[in-house]
Protein backbone atom coordinates (compact mmCIF):
# COMPACT_ATOMS: atom_id res chain seq x y z
CA UNK A 1 0.00 0.00 0.00
CA UNK A 2 1.38 3.78 -0.91
CA UNK A 3 0.16 6.96 0.79
CA UNK A 4 0.64 9.95 -0.94
CA UNK A 5 0.36 13.22 -0.13
CA UNK A 6 1.00 16.36 -2.54
CA UNK A 7 2.16 20.07 -1.84
CA UNK A 8 3.29 23.05 -4.05
CA UNK A 9 -0.29 24.14 -5.07
CA UNK A 10 -0.84 28.23 -5.00
CA UNK A 11 -2.21 31.23 -6.93
CA UNK A 12 -0.58 32.52 -9.66
CA UNK A 13 -0.89 35.01 -12.55
CA UNK A 14 -1.29 33.54 -16.06
CA UNK A 15 1.73 33.27 -18.00
CA UNK A 16 3.60 31.76 -14.27
CA UNK A 17 4.99 28.15 -12.95
CA UNK A 18 4.15 26.12 -10.31
CA UNK A 19 6.23 22.73 -9.25
CA UNK A 20 3.73 20.27 -7.79
CA UNK A 21 4.99 17.45 -5.23
CA UNK A 22 3.78 14.04 -4.60
CA UNK A 23 5.48 12.58 -1.56
CA UNK A 24 4.48 8.73 -0.97
CA UNK A 25 5.19 6.39 1.75
CA UNK A 26 5.51 2.82 1.06
CA UNK A 27 8.88 0.68 0.95
CA UNK A 28 7.81 -0.23 -2.99
CA UNK A 29 6.79 3.18 -4.78
CA UNK A 30 9.49 2.79 -7.59
CA UNK A 31 7.26 -0.52 -7.97
CA UNK A 32 4.11 1.91 -8.77
CA UNK A 33 2.86 3.79 -11.96
CA UNK A 34 1.88 7.23 -11.19
CA UNK A 35 -0.25 9.76 -12.76
CA UNK A 36 -1.10 13.22 -11.87
CA UNK A 37 -5.15 14.32 -12.71
CA UNK A 38 -7.15 17.25 -12.32
CA UNK A 39 -10.68 18.10 -11.26
CA UNK A 40 -12.38 21.78 -11.91
CA UNK A 41 -15.26 22.87 -9.72
CA UNK A 42 -18.47 21.63 -11.48
CA UNK A 43 -16.21 18.53 -13.94
CA UNK A 44 -15.09 15.80 -14.03
CA UNK A 45 -11.66 14.51 -12.89
CA UNK A 46 -9.56 14.25 -15.64
CA UNK A 47 -6.00 13.13 -16.53
CA UNK A 48 -2.85 15.16 -16.85
CA UNK A 49 0.21 12.79 -17.46
CA UNK A 50 1.15 9.25 -16.80
CA UNK A 51 3.95 7.39 -17.34
CA UNK A 52 3.52 3.36 -18.75
CA UNK A 53 6.13 1.55 -16.62
CA UNK A 54 5.86 -0.49 -19.41
CA UNK A 55 7.47 1.44 -22.89
CA UNK A 56 9.04 4.43 -20.28
CA UNK A 57 6.28 6.69 -22.18
CA UNK A 58 4.91 9.53 -20.74
CA UNK A 59 1.61 10.94 -21.82
CA UNK A 60 0.07 14.66 -21.46
CA UNK A 61 -3.29 15.36 -22.06
CA UNK A 62 -3.30 17.17 -25.38
CA UNK A 63 -4.33 20.58 -22.71
CA UNK A 64 -1.03 20.87 -20.96
CA UNK A 65 1.84 18.89 -23.90
CA UNK A 66 4.73 21.47 -24.23
CA UNK A 67 3.92 23.39 -20.73
CA UNK A 68 3.55 21.00 -17.47
CA UNK A 69 6.40 18.44 -17.01
CA UNK A 70 5.98 15.18 -15.56
CA UNK A 71 9.29 13.65 -13.38
CA UNK A 72 9.97 11.16 -10.96
CA UNK A 73 12.82 10.84 -8.28
CA UNK A 74 12.54 6.80 -6.65
CA UNK A 75 15.39 7.36 -4.43
CA UNK A 76 12.62 10.44 -2.29
CA UNK A 77 9.74 8.67 -3.23
CA UNK A 78 8.78 11.41 -5.03
CA UNK A 79 6.78 12.76 -8.21
CA UNK A 80 6.96 16.41 -9.56
CA UNK A 81 4.67 18.09 -11.66
CA UNK A 82 6.60 21.09 -13.08
CA UNK A 83 3.85 23.63 -14.97
CA UNK A 84 4.91 26.26 -16.84
CA UNK A 85 2.80 28.94 -18.79
CA UNK A 86 0.06 28.32 -16.75
CA UNK A 87 -3.31 29.64 -18.32
CA UNK A 88 -7.01 30.37 -15.93
CA UNK A 89 -7.70 26.78 -17.32
CA UNK A 90 -5.75 24.90 -15.56
CA UNK A 91 -7.58 26.46 -12.29
CA UNK A 92 -8.16 23.15 -10.76
CA UNK A 93 -7.32 20.70 -7.61
CA UNK A 94 -4.33 18.54 -8.57
CA UNK A 95 -3.65 15.05 -6.99
CA UNK A 96 -1.48 12.73 -7.49
CA UNK A 97 -1.96 8.71 -8.08
CA UNK A 98 -0.80 5.64 -7.85
CA UNK A 99 -1.53 1.85 -8.95
CA UNK A 100 0.11 -1.45 -9.65
CA UNK A 101 1.08 -1.76 -13.18
CA UNK A 102 -0.96 -4.85 -13.51
CA UNK A 103 -4.14 -3.44 -12.70
CA UNK A 104 -6.49 -3.73 -15.58
CA UNK A 105 -8.05 -0.20 -17.89
CA UNK A 106 -6.56 2.50 -19.35
CA UNK A 107 -3.58 4.36 -17.85
CA UNK A 108 -5.83 7.67 -18.57
CA UNK A 109 -9.12 6.62 -16.02
CA UNK A 110 -9.03 7.94 -12.69
CA UNK A 111 -11.04 4.90 -11.85
CA UNK A 112 -8.55 2.71 -12.81
CA UNK A 113 -5.99 4.41 -9.83
CA UNK A 114 -6.18 2.82 -6.92
CA UNK A 115 -4.19 5.33 -4.38
CA UNK A 116 -5.21 9.35 -4.10
CA UNK A 117 -3.35 11.89 -2.31
CA UNK A 118 -5.57 14.53 -1.00
CA UNK A 119 -5.07 17.23 -3.60
CA UNK A 120 -3.46 20.74 -3.96
CA UNK A 121 -4.90 24.11 -5.06
CA UNK A 122 -3.59 25.54 -7.87
CA UNK A 123 -5.34 28.95 -9.02
CA UNK A 124 -4.36 30.28 -11.91
CA UNK A 125 -5.81 34.19 -12.08
CA UNK A 126 -5.98 36.05 -15.77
Amino acid sequence: QVQLVESGGGLVQAGGSLRLSCAASGRTFSSYLMGWFRQAPGKEREFVVTISRSSGSTYYSDSVKGRFTFSRDNAKNTVYLQMNSLKPEDTALYYCAARNPASPGSLFDPQTFEYWGQGTQVTVSS
